[in-house]
Parts: structure tokens; sequence; C-alpha cells
């Protein structure tokens, strides 16, 4: 993935804040002990003149005519007798014994964003997550929360079945309920992808964007659009050179969120993407949402039999069910 200059920028900032919020903490637990026991306080400091001892006495002639193996050698067994003596009393009074070293957010690489030279994971994260939340931000979709979610917009009557449509919706949003609850970051091809369809304005939009604030909150990387838009960004980065780099961003996300799949303008290019989003994610067991009007058959006769194949194989099919909710409350679609 391609990484976009602000994320850089964004992401050096947190580095910069966390390795001062490291020292921050440091130097208040230090004036802690200092004052409340300063015996423990000039231990402390003992271990860390040890520390530098053990930098100076490189190249250094001594009295003892010690080599320079045996110089660290010597320093470093007092210095690990230091510190045991240390942890000892910072114990017995009552302190963690880590409680004089620094406690970073990354112990890989110290919240520097480098270890070994090469990029940390830590950092990449950060890269990917606002990388991810650039391009989310051009969505022009409401995010919304379930506890919004009006179940008196759908007809209590009962249908051919038996069951009314507030019934069946009630179902449809458990179900998103439960997916969200059970959504691991840490394993995200645990969950199945989902293929929301049924006339405009039943609520797919909305209880899309559900699934997707909730899980954002949480800190899941999750890419969230209409298809239109993301197939447009796609196109200008392939053909007018446009930063970003919208596919593998589409790839790679913990889920992905399609809206309203099946009404871009079809090209040879847009269907050409389709398949590879579509395709890929399947094979790498990463998630997927779909909210479309068409149902998995229609598919055959909207994209060519490849995409359609793999979304009637690989995708649970919802249904919505309802009248035009958009004609009752405008920002409920």
């Amino acid at each position: 993935m391609r990484y976009t200059k602000s994320a850089f920028d964004r992401a050096e900032l947190v580095l910069q804040e966390r390795q001062q919020t490291s020292e921050n903490e440091y130097q208040a637990r230090l004036h802690e002990i200092a004052e409340k026991a300063p015996e423990i306080y000039r231990l402390h400091l003992e271990a860390l003149r040890l520390n530098y001892s053990l930098i100076g006495s490189i190249g250094r002639q001594n009295s003892e005519k010690l080599t320079l193996s045996q110089q660290i050698s010597a320093i470093k067994n007092k210095n690990l007798s230091v510190r045991q003596t240390l942890r000892g009393m910072l114990s017995a009074s009552g302190y963690p014994e880590d409680y004089l070293q620094y406690h970073y957010f990354c112990d890989i690489c110290r919240d520097t964003g480098y270890h070994e030279g090469v990029r940390c994971r830590c950092m990449k994260e950060l890269l990917e997550r606002y990388t991810i939340e650039e391009l989310n931000s051009h969505c022009s979709i409401a995010m919304h929360d379930f506890n919004e979610f009006r179940l008196d917009y759908y007809s209590a009557s009962p249908m051919a079945d038996g069951e009314s449509q507030r019934d069946k919706m009630r179902r449809v949003y458990e179900t998103c309920l439960r997916y969200t609850s059970s959504f691991n970051e840490n394993a995200p091809q645990d969950s199945p992808s989902l293929y929301f369809y049924g006339r405009t304005g039943l609520g797919k939009t909305f209880l899309s964007s559900c699934i997707a604030k909730n899980l954002i909150d949480r800190h899941c990387i999750v890419v969230y659009g209409s298809a239109t838009n993301l197939l447009h960004r796609i196109e200008e980065e392939r053909f007018r050179k446009a930063e970003g780099d919208t596919t593998s961003i589409l790839l790679e996300a913990e889920l992905l969120i399609l809206d309203d799949l099946g009404a871009e303008f079809k090209t040879t290019f847009t269907e050409s993407v389709v398949y590879e989003v579509v395709n890929e994610r399947i094979n790498n067991r990463r998630p997927t949402i779909i909210s479309t009007n068409k149902s998995l058959q229609e598919m055959y006769k909207t994209y060519n039999e490849r995409i359609a194949s793999r979304l009637v194989g690989n995708y649970i099919p919802i249904q919505f069910y309802g009248g035009d909710i958009r004609q009752m409350k405008p920002s409920y679609v």
C-alpha cells in the first residue's frame, strides 16, 4: 500500500507525542522517587553512571591493565548487581520493579517508528490507518449509531408468509448487531461477507454505516464508501496520476463496505476492478459487505458471470423489506 504524505506527517506527529509522553512520565516518576525515596534515587543514578562507564570504557586505558572485554564484563556484572538491588528496593517500597524505566507505547522501536533500520509495525499501522481515514473522509455517506435505528418505520401488518416487514427487519437489525459484536480485528477472516439487497430507501446504507461506525470506533480498519466514488478514485489514480493507492486500500482493509454496487457507470475497466477487489478479498478471506438494489441473481445481468458467480457463491444474502423510508425521514436511507 502506498501511503499519502499527510499520513506520514500525522504518523510522525503521533510518534513524537508518544516519545514526549514517555519522557514526561519518566521524569515525573524520577522526581517522585527523588523526593520520597532518596536512597533509591541515588542507587538509580549509580546504575546510570555504570551505563555511561560501560560506553566510556571503550578505548580507555585502565590502571589495572584489564583487557577491554574484562573491563566491560566487570562493569556489566556490577551494573546487574546494582539493578537487581534497585528492583528489590522498589518492590519493597511498594513500587513496580520497572518504575524507573521508560515505558514506551511500542517496546520494539521505543516509539521511534523504526527498528534495526526497518519501518516498525506500529508505524505501519499508523500509516495504514491514516491513509484509510483520508480515503474515508471523501465519503459523503453519513455515519449512524445502531440506537438510531427505528423499527416503527416498517409495517407491523402480516405479509403473505404471516410475518410483518417489522419482524423481518428486526431480524436484519439483530444480524447486523451480532456481526458487529463478533467482528474480531485480529481475525477478520472469521467474519463472513454479507450482501444487503432490496429496493431503494429500506435502510441498507443506514445499517451499513452503523456497522462501519461501530467498528471504526473500535479502531478496526474499515473502508466505507459508494462503489461509484471509489471506482472513480481508482480511475483518477490509474489514468490521471492522482495521489493515492485506493485499490490496495480496498484489498487490504479488515472490512470493506461497498455501498450501491451496480449503480456505477460500467466499463471494461470498472468491471475488471470490481472483479479484482471481489476475487482477491475472497481469496484472502477478507470480509466485505455489499449493499445494492439488485438481488444476487440480477447481478448476472449487471456484471459478467465471473463477478456474479463469485458473489453468489461467497456472500450471505440479507434481504431488506419495507417502503421508502427516505420519504418519511430524509437522512434514513
